[in-house]
Formats: structure tokens, sequence, C-alpha cells
């Protein structure tokens, strides 16, 4: 309930003109200039590292092992958390859609797109199970599957990666520096060398991109 003083005032509003942050200690303003220089160098950095010639190596594998699988008539199955969910979709919609000119579609799939799956299956047997459960309905032998993972240890993605490999799927990863748990449970593993999730995603969608155009040219469909 409200609480009015005898001068009428709603003792329940703040003053914004007069508001300041508590339990702050004062520092000089944000500097912009330098907060761009330091991400863009970042960047670059993390960038030249990611493009190299080793990885390079395990890009080729990852477009030609995805070629076969499509040529026979499997699909590709990507899946991630948060803004790793949202890469796979990104992924994905440029695969079954299209990256840059008219093609046939190539078939693929996110599972991260469909609420009631996942949430019926966090609900019933965890968080930890959404991903695999998903690949044990949807998948088959001779299919890809595509874990992200900026830390390389998250569980779902890992349990999904596990399940994959029994079904005799083939397993890719993608992450940071370490590669964390998943790889050991990877076939190709695309580590991004770095330990910030944002440099880390935005070498993924890179990455993304050039493997969507490189697949797209290799199944002659542009």
């Amino acid at each position: 309930m409200s609480i009015v003083s005898d001068t009428g005032h709603n003792n329940n509003m703040i003053d914004l003109a007069t508001k300041r942050p508590e339990f702050k200690e004062a520092k000089p303003p944000f500097d912009i200039e330098k907060y761009w220089h330091n991400i863009v160098e970042d960047h670059m950095r993390v960038a030249q590292g990611t493009f190299s010639p080793e990885q390079y190596i395990v890009f080729e594998q990852w477009v030609k092992t995805a070629e076969a699988a499509i040529k026979r008539g499997n699909k590709l199955i990507f899946f991630g958390n948060g803004g790793s969910a949202a890469d796979s979709q990104h992924i994905v919609a440029e695969m079954s859609i299209k990256l840059h000119r008219e093609r046939s579609p190539i078939a693929a799939l996110s599972l991260s797109l469909d609420a009631s799956a996942i949430t019926a299956c966090a609900n019933d047997y965890g968080f930890d199970q959404i991903f695999s459960r998903q690949i044990r309905t949807l998948g088959y032998g001779g299919d890809v599957a595509v874990g992200l993972s900026t830390s390389g240890n998250s569980a779902n993605v890992l349990n999904g990666l596990k399940k994959a490999k029994r079904m005799d799927m083939t397993t890719i990863g993608m992450t940071g520096k370490t590669g964390g748990k998943i790889n050991s449970h990877c076939d190709l593993l695309l580590k991004v060398p770095s330990t910030n999730p944002a440099r880390i995603q935005e070498m993924h969608i890179t990455l993304g991109h050039m493997f969507v155009g490189a697949l797209e040219e290799r199944l002659e469909l542009v």
C-alpha cells in the first residue's frame, strides 16, 4: 500500500534525478574507444588462431563427412545451449533454406526448437537428457551429430554426443580452447583458442557459414 506524507507526496516514489547507485565506488567514465579497440584486437587474435592450417584439416574432413552423409540419404543434427542453441538453429536454417543462392535444401535439424519435447524431457528425465532423448527419437546410423559447447563440458551436449556415438553416427564437436569433456566423444573437434564465450561463438558462426558454403558447393547445389 502506498504511503502519502502530510505534504501530499507518495513516499514510495523514487526521485530518479537524485537517485545514486548504492555500494559502488566512484570510477572514471567508461572509455568506449578503448573498449572498441580491445574487443577488435581480441577478436582478430582469436580469429587468426581459429583459421589455422591445422584447423583447416579438421574443417575439410567435416565438410567431406557431411557430403558423404547427405549423398547417402542421411542428415545433420545440431544442438547446444543458449547462444550455441541459437547458432545451431542459424546454421540449420541456412542448410535447409539457403545461404546466399537459390538451391535445393540440405537435410538438417536443430534440437533446440521443440519446446514441448525439451520441457517434457527436462521435467521427466532431467535437463541433461534433452538432446540424447531427441537423438534417440530422430537420429539414425550414418547421420552426423554436431554438438556446440563453448566450455566443452555441457552435460546435455556430452550426453547427446554419447548417444549419437552409440547409434553409429559421426560426432562433431565445436568448442573453446580446451575441448572439455566432449573431446573424447567426437570424431572431429573444432576448437576456438579462447575461453571467452563471446569470441568462441563469433568463431563458431563464422565456421558454420563457411561449412554451409563449402557443403553446398561440394554437393553441386549452386
